[in-house]
């Protein structure tokens, strides 16, 4: 009985050195979180080899942390996110598809009537949101949503 007791401790230990985390009551493995490698600031865009995957060992970690490389690759962090700690999805955000400032193309159309003008968003935005725009030959200020390729589907008022 002690020496089963005795190998029992020392699989245990092996298994949490080689990172293999079982579920004492399912026998499956634990599940994953992803943690920075380094110190990732406001503004930056992540990428697959700023972060790695840790397994789960506190059964009282909150949810809301990213367990996929996919969840946050491309995303940009609105928080300082510390290394060896969760990464809250709420912290990450879609990177700017237009800029404030920047040159866009406004695009209006009705009816088979296509008109085009250079335009400056007066706010930054992300695909598919509603943003107000300069029109930069005529100085009216315009409202339209975010296409794929950076113009502005501007909307009737």
């Amino acid at each position: 009985m002690m020496f089963a007791q005795s190998i029992s401790r020392h699989v245990v230990r092996l298994a949490f050195v080689l990172g293999v985390c079982a579920s004492p009551a399912t026998g499956q493995a634990s599940e994953v979180a992803l943690v920075p490698e380094r110190t990732i600031y406001p503004g930056e865009t992540i990428t697959g080899e700023m972060v790695r995957a840790v397994g789960i060992t506190n059964p009282n970690l909150a949810s809301g942390y990213a367990s996929d490389v996919a969840e946050v690759d491309g995303m940009v962090t609105t928080r300082t996110l510390l290394p060896g700690r969760t990464i809250p999805v709420a912290s990450l955000r879609e990177a700017w598809a237009v800029e404030r400032g920047s040159p866009v193309t406004l695009v209006f159309s009705d009816q088979g009537l296509v008109i085009t003008a250079p335009g400056t968003p007066l706010q930054n935005a992300s695909i598919g949101e509603m943003i107000r725009v300069r029109n930069i030959d005529s100085g009216v200020i315009v409202s339209g949503t975010v296409m794929q390729d950076g113009s502005i589907r501007v909307v009737r008022k």
